[in-house]
């Protein structure tokens, strides 16, 4: 048997290392400044974009000081579930739910995370992070998102608002195995090709922050190990100037 979509998330992964691993560096430098300057960092993704969220979010490994941007109406317990795709279309959801939520300030940085780039809620939540001087990171598809037009009435996608832009590389429409007998493709690579990307600039910024002088770099112990619990509210009493989230 031939597992397909393995083979095509390895080619994935390679045209990454190849044509992403620059503006991933981009990135570690970009939060190691926003790190070393005490600012604050935070994550968007609307439904299943938000998976990449919840991936850097309160995980073993993972980076303490990253602020996740949730809100229920876009999260995928909901019913119907076509409410998350009518509220990230909503014209001004976005900038309501971050002017609700965020109080950025200049030099803080946030990773958007939406694969066509086009739905208002991520448009306009870059939008405000710009106006407030606020680092933009977008993980999208590039090619995709200029197959398709804005459904914002500024015109833009994600990643004509961004200063560094990592395209995931995926194939139009997200999935990306070709099934024979039927049109439509399975198996989207948003989400594994995006966790790789993510935690693999986590993973160097970690070092480079140990290489200058940080003993205890804010990452999570596990939970599920002896002390971790512990130790994890020691860092997060370190550096909970830069975490907004109640712990």
């Amino acid at each position: 048997m031939e597992f397909k979509y393995i083979s095509r998330i390895n080619e994935l992964i390679d045209t990454v290392i190849k044509n992403e691993s620059i503006n991933m560096e981009k990135c570690v430098n970009v939060l190691f400044e926003c790190i070393q300057n005490h600012k604050s960092i935070y994550t968007f993704g609307a439904s299943h974009a938000g998976i990449l969220s919840e991936e850097m979010y309160y995980r073993a490994g993972g980076l303490m000081l990253i602020n996740p941007i949730f809100a229920r109406e876009i999260m995928l317990d909901n019913e119907p579930i076509t409410l998350t795709s009518k509220m990230e279309r909503l014209i001004g959801y976005g900038t309501a739910l971050i002017n609700s939520k965020v109080k950025f300030e200049r030099n803080d940085v946030i990773i958007i995370h939406s694969v066509s780039g086009r739905n208002p809620v991520a448009l306009e939540i870059a939008e405000q992070a710009k106006k407030d001087q606020v680092i933009v990171i977008a993980i999208t598809n590039v090619e995709y998102s200029k197959t398709v037009k804005s459904r914002h009435v500024n015109c833009k996608r994600l990643f004509e608002l961004a200063d560094i832009v990592l395209d995931n590389h995926g194939d139009v429409g997200d999935a990306c195995v070709k099934i024979d007998g039927i049109e439509q493709k399975v198996g989207p690579s948003s989400t594994v090709i995006g966790a790789i990307m993510v935690n693999s600039i986590i993973a160097a910024l970690t070092q480079k922050l140990v290489d200058n002088g940080m003993e205890n770099p804010p990452i999570f112990y596990s939970a599920n190990i002896d002390g971790g619990d512990q130790l994890n509210q020691q860092l997060f009493e370190k550096y909970k100037s830069s975490i907004h989230y109640k712990y």
